[in-house]
């Protein structure tokens, strides 16, 4: 476990101490996030925060190719090609926040980078669905591709709100770290070091050096670069572990066992997730492209039933914890246990997010 919590304080170190240089590139650039009728900002913000996300990133894989036992991981081309499918994803958020790019390019940016990351040997091995599934090679890249897509853009959908898209983050790879340490441990023979709990961990360090920089009032924000390198870093967690693991080794029960390993990726990912697909279909149903930009998303709703804009993000912090962490309790606990904490959890939640503007209808936190 030292070895990992070395990895995240690096990874958050060197973030923290890397963005102030890149908000001074961003300002010499012109990277600069103008006020538009759907941004809750009101002056221009300096962007291009995703660059000092992915130094940290670096950082944590240098150090970790040099310790005695997650220096073993590097044996293989997996670690290599995440970073090099994030620098890839990172330099082109990089170019849209200094000049915006079309949409396909952004795509075919992203298919390359999970292209690239399925030949070094991440992706999907089998799909973990009431047992193991295994389905043909070009099969599992395709879904392989999907995954990476749809993470990073949930990512970037849900990257509204001041520190909202970096917490949110750091909480759902925190949650697959315990899930994929846990997991580890009952390999056999028994290996808590992975690549997916490496990835988690140097992601949780990067979210928590970024943040300081970018909670609310954000001096600056991550942009496409951040974005698209966060949700391409939690995909590559999720793929490396979700596609490689016996559901039996996650839960000795049947019913856990085969929905569990399939449910907690789903889980930890489920609010980027769940705003792009409301954006989507909200999109869709009103005559408009689904990459369409509005004022709809799940933060711009927080504000309009009254909460300020710090306290939407740490309520939203809250939905992401309970949902990431609150499904990775029935991995650690067996029994009706889990289920009465996440409900007591849920039901705190609904309270504060719908009840709390009442109570207090001029918080401005």
């Amino acid at each position: 476990m030292h070895e990992y919590v070395l990895v995240l304080i690096v990874a958050a170190a060197v973030t923290y101490l890397a963005t102030p240089f890149v908000r001074s590139l961003a300002v010499a650039t012109g990277a600069f996030t103008a006020v538009r009728e759907r941004d809750v900002h009101k002056t221009p913000i300096p962007r291009l925060g995703g660059v000092g996300i992915y130094i940290g990133f670096v950082a944590a894989a240098l150090v970790a190719r040099a310790l005695p036992y997650l220096g073993t991981l590097f044996s293989t081309k997996q670690i290599f090609g995440v970073v090099a499918a994030a620098g890839i994803v990172c330099l082109l958020g990089a170019f849209d926040d200094i000049r915006e790019l079309d949409w396909l390019t952004k795509l075919a940016g992203q298919m390359l980078a999970a292209g690239l990351m399925a030949y070094t040997g991440v992706q999907l091995l089998s799909l973990p669905i009431f047992g193991t599934t295994i389905l043909p090679t070009p099969v599992l890249v395709l879904f392989t591709v999907l995954v990476v897509i749809a993470s990073t853009n949930a990512v970037n959908f849900i990257d509204g709100l001041d520190g909202l898209a970096a917490g949110v983050v750091g909480i759902a790879a925190f949650a697959f770290f315990v899930y994929s340490y846990i997991v580890s441990r009952s390999f056999v023979p028994a290996n808590v070091f992975s690549t997916a709990t490496f990835i988690s961990a140097a992601l949780v360090g990067c979210c928590v050096g970024f943040l300081p920089h970018n909670f609310h009032p954000a001096r600056l924000f991550m942009g496409d670069s951040g974005a698209l390198t966060l949700g391409l870093l939690l995909s590559a967690a999720t793929i490396t572990l979700t596609g490689n693991v016996d559901p039996g080794q996650v839960s000795a029960n049947d019913v856990s066992a085969a929905f569990l390993p399939i449910l907690v990726p789903l889980a930890v990912l489920l609010l980027p997730l769940l705003d792009m697909l409301l954006a989507v279909v909200r999109r869709t149903r009103a005559g408009l492209r689904p990459w369409h930009p509005d004022a709809m998303h799940l933060h711009h709703r927080m504000l309009r039933i009254g909460h300020g804009h710090r306290r939407a993000v740490l309520i939203l912090y809250l939905w992401a914890a309970i949902v990431a962490l609150g499904s990775v309790s029935f991995v650690i606990w067996d029994g009706l246990r889990p289920l009465a904490v996440v409900s007591a959890a849920a039901a705190m939640g609904v309270v504060l997010t719908v009840w709390l503007p009442r109570w207090r209808p001029s918080e401005r936190l």
